[in-house]
């Protein structure tokens, strides 16, 4: 299984990241979400899922910050273009991300229960984009948390890959 996201210059696009123009972001950052190719799927597969993580945000959060997770992706819907996260929201389910924390004053479900882009505060960070190709579609919920969609997917995961997603400070 393969997965790919375009890089400009080596980084996710700006209007993906922190250098996102006005009317790509709203009050918590970019919106826009990336697109993704995903290929060669098992055969068996019925249904895909994501993270989207950043482990760089330890030192500046005391936690991997959560930017994207969506499950229940139709294993015939091998690219998700730019803005699925929004556009397509009725197609797939997404959970929650770090803004979604009882420490960030935010109760706005567009913001926490969609992609949220990179704004790397201090120094360039690794963004880590795992896709899983399941052997079946997950009883989960929009809105559900990250530990719920890793208890789901066990002995459901038929392949897995992982890219790394720099985005600049």
């Amino acid at each position: 299984m393969k997965v790919s996201v375009p890089l400009e210059n080596g980084y996710l696009a700006d209007q993906y990241s922190k250098y996102a123009a006005k009317n790509q972001r709203d009050a918590n950052g970019p919106i826009i979400s990336f697109p993704i190719t995903v290929q060669d799927l098992p055969t068996n597969t019925k249904t895909w899922g994501l993270t989207l993580l950043d482990f760089d945000a330890v030192p500046v959060s005391g936690f991997p910050w959560i930017h994207w997770l969506a499950t229940n992706i139709s294993a015939t819907t091998t690219q998700l273009p730019a803005n699925a996260s929004r556009d397509l929201a009725t197609q797939f389910v997404q959970g929650k991300n770090s803004l979604a924390s009882p420490f960030i004053d935010n109760t706005d479900q567009l913001a926490t229960e969609r992609y949220t882009g990179p704004t790397p505060p201090d120094k360039t960070h690794h963004y880590q984009l795992t896709v899983y190709a399941l052997d079946k579609k997950l009883a989960l919920t929009n809105g559900y948390w990250l530990n719920e969609f890793y208890h789901a997917i066990q002995n459901h995961i038929l392949a897995e890959a992982q890219i790394d997603l720099p985005s600049r400070a």
